[in-house]
């Protein structure tokens, strides 16, 4: 193989955003290896300033065509806590649900259409279909009953609108909710068959590994596989937490020159966030089948195989489906309640946060005494990633150099794929340059 490598590739495919792989390097000496983001900077921050605690959510959840849930709940959640509202455990309940949809919405989309093509070794989704139909049909069906999930209790497939302060403008019927369940039971047989199909051709998943810190949440009491609720801990904080309040302890972002994106890290110089990081932190909660699934791939708490995140986000689909089949039980059994909420404005600080698909998702509101948005701060799952690809890049590269240049090409987009970036999301940074 040539040991002259020369690749330049702008805005990658089969990601969310732009992003820029730069490898350079001259009779086999590595010159510059850099993952690149050039996407234009978002303003949300200062879109939600002056406006009502009642628009936040409704604003922010067009942050992302994809996550705009995990958004709409996580700043919901901060208005609650700056203006001290406490909700009641059905409402709790029905939001962990939809987001479970999101979860599920996400996670099948980038599994099936976006990163599963690369270990059957197609293109794309397309080749795809004559080659695994069966799989892309269970892969359709999946996602579709994720759409009419999340449209059910959100009243539509993105930018819910049902979500408000305190509450839900309108909730699922008993009969709606049953409907949902036994869908879901339907959905568990196609998510076997999907790992079945994937489990066929792991053996393409790149070998690799590189030590690195993983951060999700933790809940201790009661104790779940989270998506919700609990606080901050990583797998070097030896089962310590961190409060979710003081995320920015843990977030220590940064700017960088080759990136439009704040950079983040914590103990060291770099972490990772999402599927892997929370299976990471969480494995033994796992529900029973996605337990077994985890098994069928011998994936394990401590596992730093970045391209496992996606087999990671297999399971975490069986995990919100088969969760959820047995929470519509347990919220019928009680009976569904109708709720008024009265909220009133006041001044205050808070700080919502959830797991998004993509990682943890921090947002953070201030209110004046009218209850007017003064100020706002969101830290987004991909720009807490972008780091770690870096330095995985940086890793890799080396070793692979020999293969050659398409094989280092081909590695290096799949690595970022498996990530399941959603760049434009996590560009919140802008440079200003004033001209005296």
């Amino acid at each position: 193989m040539s040991k002259n490598i020369s690749i330049n590739v702008k805005h990658m495919t089969r990601v969310e955003g732009h992003g820029n792989i730069i490898v350079n390097a001259t009779d086999g000496k590595i010159e510059q290896v850099k993952w690149q983001v050039p996407e234009a900077p978002r303003f949300f921050e200062a879109m939600v300033r002056g406006r009502s605690y009642e628009d936040i959510q409704v604003i922010v959840s067009r942050i992302c065509g994809i996550c705009s849930i995990s958004h709409s709940l996580t700043a919901t959640k901060a208005v609650e806590a700056a203006l001290g509202i406490e909700v009641s455990k059905q409402t709790d309940t029905i939001r962990i649900m939809m987001h479970y949809a999101e979860q599920l919405q996400s996670h099948i989309l980038h599994i099936g259409y976006l990163a599963v093509p690369d270990f059957f070794g197609v293109p794309s989704v397309v080749p795809l279909v004559a080659k695994a139909g069966d799989v892309v049909k269970a892969i359709i069906r999946v996602h579709r009953v994720s759409n009419e999930w999340s449209d059910l209790i959100g009243g539509r497939t993105t930018h819910p609108v049902t979500i408000k302060p305190g509450g839900f403008t309108v909730i699922p019927t008993e009969k709606q909710f049953r409907q949902l369940q036994n869908t879901l039971k339907k959905t568990i047989v196609d998510l076997k068959a999907i790992a079945e199909a994937v489990l066929g051709v792991a053996a393409n998943i790149p070998d690799f590994e590189r030590d690195t810190e993983y951060i999700s949440l933790k809940q201790t009491k009661p104790t779940n596989y989270t998506f919700y609720h609990g606080d901050i801990t990583s797998n070097d904080c030896n089962g310590q937490v961190v409060p979710v309040e003081d995320w920015h302890k843990v977030a220590n972002e940064y700017v960088v020159e080759q990136s439009t994106a704040k950079w983040a890290k914590w103990h060291r110089d770099s972490y990772a966030v999402g599927a892997l990081a929370r299976l990471n932190n969480n494995a033994e909660l796992l529900s029973p089948t996605a337990k077994t699934i985890a098994g069928m791939f011998s994936l394990e708490k401590g596992c730093c195989n970045p391209y496992m995140n996606t087999i990671a986000q297999l399971l975490e689909c069986v995990h919100v489906v088969e969760t959820s089949i047995a929470m519509i039980d347990n919220l019928l059994t009680k009976g569904l309640a109708k709720e008024n909420i009265e909220v009133q404005p006041k001044a205050g600080k808070g700080t919502g946060c959830t797991e998004a698909p993509r990682g943890i998702l921090f947002h953070d509101y201030e209110f004046d005494n009218n209850g007017t948005c003064v100020a706002a701060d969101m830290c987004i799952p991909t720009n807490q990633n972008h780091a770690n690809i870096q330095k995985d890049f940086e890793k890799m590269v080396p070793e692979i150099i020999n293969e050659g240049e398409d094989a280092v090409r081909h590695k290096l987009e799949m690595l970022v794929r498996a990530y399941d970036p959603c760049i434009s999301c996590s560009a919140h940074m802008l440079d200003v340059q004033f001209i005296k």
